[in-house]
């Protein structure tokens, strides 16, 4: 079994070599970044796929994800969450290799106030959300067997650049901090979501051929507000920042945020009898490493 992963210097990407590290699966994974497969080049994609052997499971951590920055440099994410993703999909095709994609709640609007379903109508408000659905949709297009597509929201972890350790950061520098309170969802601890993608991975559900292409959702139980998230760090850490709640239109951004992008994760929960960590649980994990 031989399994791609890209994006290995990201969150997700670290956290799924840690995993499969501890679980002695090191001989089966190829973890590659920019530096091996470089998706901002066509080329550079054709290159690192033609010189290297078939794979039989490709996992796309890899994305551009910069939501703000995104909006000055639309081509860039473009090529990165979209056609990079068509070229992988139609890669993986050819090779007859089965595809997991991670995606994003910043598919969905943010005006419901109810859980996201898979199927609810998706309307992405900026380049980042607009360009991974445009990804998700030239999977559905060009894999219509053996991929999963799976959303998630508000990932963080030990490794990288994310909100806790920013939290962290600035907690000890400040005496007070300014966080939103009305952006509403749920976070994600990237080594639960590595281990659910190791579950399906090794499920006989996901080693079967001709699957039906699936969309799922993930994130850890629970809902919270950025500020909830803040509060719960500075806690769970005894720092003793004082933070005030402040509403989205106080910290004016170039990208667009959904003021509510709850997962709904029914779906991979029935299909996989998945029993899915609360996060506060998880971010305690988290802040012991």
């Amino acid at each position: 079994m031989r399994i791609l992963v890209t994006g290995k210097n990201g969150q997700l990407g670290r956290s799924l070599h840690k995993l499969v590290s501890e679980k002695k699966y090191d001989n089966e994974f190829i973890f590659v970044g920019r530096e091996e497969l470089d998706l901002s080049s066509e080329s550079g994609i054709n290159h690192y796929f033609d010189n290297n052997d078939k794979f039989d499971i490709i996992i796309n951590c890899a994305a551009y994800t910069q939501v703000d920055k995104a909006e000055q440099e639309a081509e860039l994410a473009n090529q990165i969450n979209h056609l990079a993703v068509k070229q992988l999909a139609s890669i993986a095709n050819k090779q007859q290799a089965r595809l997991i994609h991670i995606s994003t709640d910043y598919v969905f609007n943010g005006r419901q106030y109810q859980p996201y379903i898979e199927t609810d109508d998706v309307e992405p408000q900026g380049v980042y959300g607009k360009t991974k659905l445009s990804g998700e949709q030239v999977i559905q297009n060009n894999l219509k067997s053996n991929a999963i597509i799976i959303r998630t929201s508000w990932i963080y972890s030990e490794y990288g650049n994310n909100f806790v350790k920013t939290m962290l950061k600035l907690g000890n520098e400040l005496e007070s901090l300014n966080v939103i309170f009305d952006q509403v969802g749920t976070p994600t601890y990237a080594g639960d979501l590595a281990k659910v993608i190791i579950f399906i991975v090794r499920s006989n559900t996901f080693s079967q051929t001709d699957f039906k292409t699936q969309i799922y959702h993930f994130s850890n139980e629970g809902v919270c507000s950025w500020y909830d998230f803040a509060k719960t760090i500075f806690e769970l850490t005894n720092t003793q920042c004082q933070v005030s709640s402040i509403e989205t239109k106080d910290y004016p951004t170039p990208g667009t945020r959904p003021h509510y992008s709850v997962l709904n994760k029914s779906k991979i929960k029935q299909s996989y009898n998945l029993v899915i960590p609360y996060w506060k649980d998880s971010l305690k994990q988290c802040l012991d490493k």
